[in-house]
């Protein structure tokens, strides 16, 4: 994937994350966690259909068994390719575990107390997806990492391009999903404990929005720098533009940490400024040691690409 196509990508992943935290708004019954998407929705329309008629509910558990059976049925299709290996038994626990939590997001009767309140049922529905995500994430990660093991530069590479885009993809979700639902949330709470809000409170949590996702915007931002180096290091490994991508990545890193810390402190202080006037107040103290070692990892990089840079240019002279 290009770098445009996948600048274009991101953005519509925003807006359909925005669009999703709306829904969920909306239709809490129907979005109750965003890790139970698309589970729920499922078994919600699978129940609806279900309910219909005797056709319907026949419909309904064709269609049921035929989505907890997928992943099993891609076992002989693997195995027409490659050998089976220990990591493909989780498909079959995959599709197990598919039988039992969508049985009960479509009979949540059968879960008793644990759905008496709203609040329960979300955590519930939520738990459930987990469990369906931690085995795929699981037995993804195994693949990669065995495929990784026996892999030359060149299928390390697309590797980690694979990865920078599914990072690019999880910082925007984070940004634009988790950080606005987020928002909302902060939103209908002091809607709740305040029957009216002055418009200095809505200011704020604008301004808290845009502290807590612009680290993740920023990150999106490294990552095609990462791509743009990655590129360049697939196309020559000793040229000038490889140690301009690496250098601009460095540099882009530094700014990006020192935007964020600016913008946390700049946050607190203006709370502190107008305190009184406000409904809430949360502090936010960063201790970004994973950062710092990022910045001084690609700093390390951008130094050990122009140094090989040069010593391949003078190895060519002295040839």
């Amino acid at each position: 994937m290009k770098r445009k196509r996948f600048c274009i990508f991101l953005c519509a992943e925003a807006v359909a994350s925005v669009l999703l935290y709306l829904a969920r708004q909306s239709l809490p019954r129907a979005f109750s966690a965003v890790v139970a998407f698309p589970f729920e929705q499922l078994a919600l329309g699978l129940r609806a259909l279900s309910c219909r008629s005797r056709a319907g509910d026949a419909a309904a558990w064709v269609i049921y068994c035929a989505v907890c059976l997928l992943p099993l049925a891609l076992l002989p299709v693997i195995r027409r390719r490659r050998r089976l290996q220990a990591e493909d038994a989780l498909l079959a626990v995959l599709s197990a575990a598919l039988f039992a939590v969508l049985y009960w997001m479509i009979n949540p009767a059968l879960l008793g107390e644990f759905m008496g309140a709203e609040e329960g049922r979300r955590v519930l529905m939520g738990v459930l997806g987990g469990v369906i995500y931690s085995v795929l994430v699981g037995y993804l990660l195994l693949r990669v990492l065995r495929r990784m093991a026996a892999a030359d530069t060149q299928r390390l590479h697309r590797a980690l391009a694979v990865l920078l885009y599914l990072l690019g993809a999880v910082f925007v979700f984070a940004a634009f999903g988790v950080c606005f639902g987020e928002l909302l949330s902060s939103l209908d709470a002091l809607r709740e404990r305040y029957t009216e809000l002055p418009a200095i409170s809505y200011v704020f949590l604008a301004l808290q929005y845009f502290v807590d996702a612009l680290p993740y915007v920023l990150d999106a931002v490294v990552t095609l720098a990462g791509l743009r180096l990655l590129q360049e290091l697939g196309a020559e490994r000793y040229s000038e533009q490889a140690v301009q991508a690496a250098e601009r990545l460095s540099l882009l890193c530094g700014r990006a940490l020192a935007a964020t810390m600016l913008c946390t402190m700049s946050f607190n202080l203006l709370q502190l400024v107008f305190l009184r006037r406000l409904r809430d107040v949360s502090a936010h103290v960063q201790l970004p040691l994973s950062s710092v070692a990022f910045v001084l990892a690609a700093l390390l990089l951008a130094r050990y690409i122009r140094e090989n840079k040069q010593l391949k240019d003078d190895n060519d002279l002295f040839v």
